[in-house]
């Protein structure tokens, strides 16, 4: 693990910073391997520094043993002087994207109680971690491939109890006791059970509604395994499908099996958006798909890169993100369907398995 240290070394020296300080709690665990929710890291060119308090220590000292443990008392104004007096930086870069106002004045105040010849310059910085973790090697990938299939099977197991009646809270347990019971750690995020008209609502707040026949069920879920995250979507019918469901299930289906023969590596985010976007719009829906297609899965459920429309970030082989084209039209509702896939060799390879036909509940 101590190799991802040596990697952010270099993006430090390029980037001209001394040192930086980690705060985003999975970037801490992506280098240190410490699982804590509360620390921060320290890391320069000859110091790899993991601050964390009295309830930690140990765990610290167990999980990262790579990093000089410190413990600390108090909030920031208190142990920040002592690890930049042993850092000495110059130039000291923070993680703007977590850091809050509060901190940062907090941090400014630290600066402004040294010496001058130990103050040393604040620099935010983005995504310095978040590119490095956005591609895996073959122990994250095994992990989550593992939560991939975990998720897979729970789908499977609730597919088939679907009925009228059943409302949306009731799939949504039936989908977390599945997950819970055979392995997983917890939710990557609340259950997403939409149906019906609110199926047309990407982020619908799964409430008590009964599931009716002639209705679209959108189900959003996915599981962590040892950290890992996964994500899946599919869109079942209650009963027989109609005319409808069926040609706008296939329109986001060929825009999502078309994305995964198309996406390769060296492509940007915007690149790979547009080649499901491409299809939504030939067939007449192009308004009614309002999201991006994707976003990297790992450690967050939510991780760089971004497949959306004015994204630069360009994919690269070993990382993983989803592909989850949608359609979404108000007082009828929608259909979604997710998997997450990996760049290798410069193409797409898709690892979840869950079903795509044949959905139907009874």
């Amino acid at each position: 693990m101590f190799h991802r240290v040596e990697e952010l070394r270099l993006r430090l020296k390029d980037s001209g910073l001394d040192a930086i300080l980690i705060s985003q709690p999975e970037n801490r665990r992506y280098l240190s391997g410490f699982i804590g929710t509360a620390g921060h890291l320290m890391v320069s060119q000859d110091k790899a520094i993991l601050a964390t308090d009295f309830r930690y220590t140990e765990q610290a000292m167990r999980q990262a043993p790579n990093f000089e443990v410190r413990r600390t008392e108090g909030d920031i104004t208190k142990w920040l002087p002592k690890l930049i007096a042993e850092a000495l930086p110059q130039t000291l870069g923070f993680e703007a994207q977590d850091v809050t106002y509060a901190s940062y004045q907090a941090m400014l105040k630290v600066l402004e109680e040294l010496d001058p010849g130990q103050r040393p310059s604040l620099v935010p910085t983005e995504n310095l971690v978040d590119q490095l973790r956005a591609v895996k090697d073959k122990e994250e990938l095994d992990t989550i491939s593992r939560a991939i299939a975990l998720g897979d099977a729970a789908f499977d197991h609730v597919s088939e109890r679907i009925r009228p009646g059943m409302t949306e809270k009731q799939v949504a347990w039936e989908i977390e006791k599945y997950l819970r019971e055979n392995g997983g750690e917890r939710l990557s995020f609340d259950t997403i059970v939409a149906s019906g008209v609110y199926s047309a609502v990407p982020h619908h707040h799964t409430s008590d509604k009964p599931l009716e026949a002639g209705e679209p069920v959108v189900i959003d879920m996915g599981c962590v395994m040892d950290g890992y995250c996964s994500d899946l979507t599919r869109t079942v019918f209650v009963g027989a499908p109609d005319d409808q469901f069926k040609r706008i299930y296939d329109i986001v289906l060929g825009a999502q099996l078309t994305a995964a023969a198309t996406i390769a590596a060296g492509m940007t985010g915007n690149d790979a958006d547009a080649l499901a976007r491409h299809v939504i719009e030939q067939a007449g829906h192009g308004d009614h798909f309002g999201h991006s297609l994707g976003h990297g899965v790992g450690l967050a459920v939510h991780e760089f890169p971004r497949l959306g429309k004015g994204s630069n970030d360009v994919l690269a082989d070993n990382m993983v993100f989803s592909i989850e084209p949608g359609i979404y039209i108000t007082d009828w509702g929608g259909v979604r369907i997710e998997d997450l896939a990996v760049l290798e060799e410069g193409r797409v390879r898709v690892l979840s398995k869950a079903r795509k036909t044949e959905l139907h509940g009874r």
